[in-house]
């Protein structure tokens, strides 16, 4: 029972999803269904009226030979002319349907992964999974909920043309053979399609080694590999491991193949030689007795073998259903995730400048998981700059999720301008926040669109080019934006026509400016973290001596492992072991002989090596 309220809620769930499409829309594919699914019928009761006059013809002269046959025979040419014209437009309209789904779906699922599931969640295995299954369907990989959406509609053209063929056979044979039919062909249809639903949820339970083989195979054939690949000769390697993850996915899949697939249907195949048995000796007890005349017998006929062919598999819904409903399914769970807390959306959303303040933070990624920052306090002055230094792994960069609120404190708490962060909406508040991180995303797109992501709602051009120009400026791109084939309208990268690729320094300056694109409009907090990570030492000396000149005013924090670079920010801070071990400025910790000291004098002495050897500057 269980099973079929699970099939039932799942059906339901396909109808509801349709009227994303619209009303109209579905009402005419339903109507199209019906009318296709009645034609053949109609067909047969005109075919049989055909050949139940032909005993006639041999009395009756001519011309009225042609009169008895010219309306069964016109109707039936008139209805094969329409079901063959109309068949193209079931599809096209099922398509149709399933464009409009797919459309809402994917909008969906991108707004679920990008504002409302939390990172923690994107983190850990079981959503992962859901991800992989839900981005699969869009990337061409497995069927979509609009295809299911259209092989649910499609479905009612196949039982319309069952229950019409279930009355022509209670009208000539008896409603009991009838229902023998019926009763058959619906026992078939659910048997065949429990197997294949069960087959799908094993399916979906092999998520985590279907992402392994997907992993596996990217790597094998993205083009950012091919060149270590090559040098390091993996490729018999890579070839070896897609053939063990494949492997491991393919046996149970053929292990339940058979088991779901093989003695289920030995059962159904004589549940379907049973009802069918009866029903032909049904049908031939009628046919010696004399009792049906050749129409009857007809009919008769064609509409047994309806009932009886419905376990067959139909190709316009049963595996976009049923694979596109497991789709379906993984959206909806993931939707259903933890979801990200929003706050009071009408709380006020404090100026950029205002204090932040951590207060006797703790945070760990995972609850069985180390803690990352230990009972942390501090203050990041409005106006100042302020920097956070320290090893790696000192809690530096979650600093800065918990910051810009993208994950909450397991206790204490965040505070700007004396209100928790947990009481403001957490996307009002990233708007005032000009964030790049390490791993900050390289868009395909061109310089200027790269830079204008750090405030992409802004689209006046007014607004946009002169701000746009002062980022650029601001950030040391100018010269390099240039050089570029068109300027700032150039693609970064290689893969599209006159498209150029950047360094890894050219990409950090990129990314600098498009934080600084942010500040143009609007964004109060500036968050650099490790934003020298790939500039020689040079580059890096003058770019802290630039920035800290041109963001004089803003409240800016830098992250960095490089204690030399930050000395000219108002404030540092030395993060160990999750906790604030000092604060000061430059001299201040200098000349306190702590830690701060200690790693300075070790890291300044290989800086001013480097300078002495007065380097090439590669940025």
């Amino acid at each position: 029972m269980s099973a079929c309220r699970d099939r039932v809620r799942h059906w339901g769930a396909m109808w509801r999803l349709a009227r994303v499409a619209g009303t109209r829309r579905v009402v005419a594919a339903v109507s199209l269904n019906v009318v296709l699914g009645l034609l053949p019928l109609v067909f047969v009761v005109c075919v049989a009226a055909l050949l139940g006059r032909i005993p006639e013809i041999g009395h009756v002269s001519a011309g009225q030979r042609w009169g008895a046959v010219v309306w069964p025979l016109g109707v039936s040419v008139a209805v094969f002319v329409l079901q063959q014209l109309l068949e193209p437009f079931r599809h096209a309209i099922a398509e149709s349907l399933g464009r409009v789904v797919d459309s809402r779906c994917a909008g969906d699922l991108m707004s679920t992964v990008l504002t409302r599931t939390p990172l923690r969640s994107l983190e850990r295995q079981d959503t992962l999974d859901l991800l992989v299954d839900s981005r699969s369907a869009f990337e061409g990989q497995a069927f979509t909920p609009g295809d299911a959406v259209g092989g649910v509609v499609s479905l009612v053209y196949r039982y319309v043309n069952l229950a019409g063929a279930v009355v022509l056979v209670g009208v000539v044979l008896g409603p009991g053979l009838a229902v023998v039919a019926g009763v058959t062909a619906l026992v078939i249809r659910f048997g065949q399609r429990g197997s294949l639903d069960r087959f799908a949820a094993m399916w979906g339970g092999l998520a985590g080694l279907r992402r392994r083989v997907r992993y596996v195979r990217d790597v094998a054939s993205a083009p950012g590999v091919a060149k270590e690949v090559r040098v390091l000769g993996l490729l018999d390697w890579v070839l070896r491991r897609h053939a063990v993850e494949t492997d491991a996915i393919l046996r149970p899949l053929w292990r339940a193949r058979r088991e779901l697939l093989l003695r289920p249907f030995v059962w159904l195949a004589v549940v379907c030689l049973v009802g069918g048995t009866a029903v032909l000796l049904g049908l031939a007890w009628s046919i010696a007795g004399g009792n049906l005349s050749i129409f009857q017998m007809t009919v008769a006929l064609q509409g047994v073998l309806v009932p009886l062919r419905f376990g067959v598999y139909f190709p316009e819904s049963d595996t976009k259903t049923q694979y596109g409903m497991r789709s379906l399914a993984s959206m909806r769970e993931l939707q259903r995730a933890e979801a990200e807390p929003v706050g009071d959306a009408g709380a006020t959303v404090l100026p950029g400048g205002s204090t932040i303040r951590f207060e006797d933070v703790v945070f760990r990624y995972a609850p069985e998981g180390p803690v990352v920052l230990d009972h942390l306090d501090l203050e990041i002055e409005e106006g100042r700059s302020t920097a956070v230094v320290g090893l790696n792994g000192a809690g530096k960069t979650t600093l800065v999720k918990l910051l810009t609120r993208l994950h909450d404190p397991e206790s204490g708490r965040v505070t700007v301008g004396g209100t928790d962060l947990r009481d403001i909406d957490p996307r009002a508040w990233q708007r005032r926040c000009a964030v790049i991180f390490q791993d900050y995303v390289r868009y395909e797109l061109s310089a200027g669109a790269n830079v204008r992501m750090g405030a992409p709602g802004v689209t006046e051009p007014a607004l946009v080019g002169p701000a746009l120009a002062r980022a650029i400026d601001k950030a040391g791109l100018g010269e390099i934006v240039d050089a570029l084939p068109h300027g700032a309208e150039t693609v970064l990268s290689r893969q599209y026509d006159d498209g150029h690729e950047l360094s890894g320094g050219q990409w950090q300056r990129v990314g600098l400016a498009r934080a600084l694109y942010a500040v143009e409009h609007g964004a109060g907090v500036l968050v650099l973290d490790e934003p020298t990570a790939q500039f020689d030492a040079r580059a890096e000396a003058r770019f802290y001596d630039e920035f800290l000149g041109l963001t004089k005013g803003l409240t800016t924090v830098v992250i960095s492992h490089r204690f030399a670079a930050v000395r000219r920010a108002d404030r540092i801070v030395v993060l160990e072991n999750g906790k604030v071990a000092e604060s000061g400025t430059h001299d201040e910790l200098v000349a306190a002989g702590g830690r701060y000291a200690e790693l300075f004098r070790l890291q300044a002495q290989r800086f001013h090596d480097v300078l002495a050897g007065d380097p090439v500057e590669v940025i």
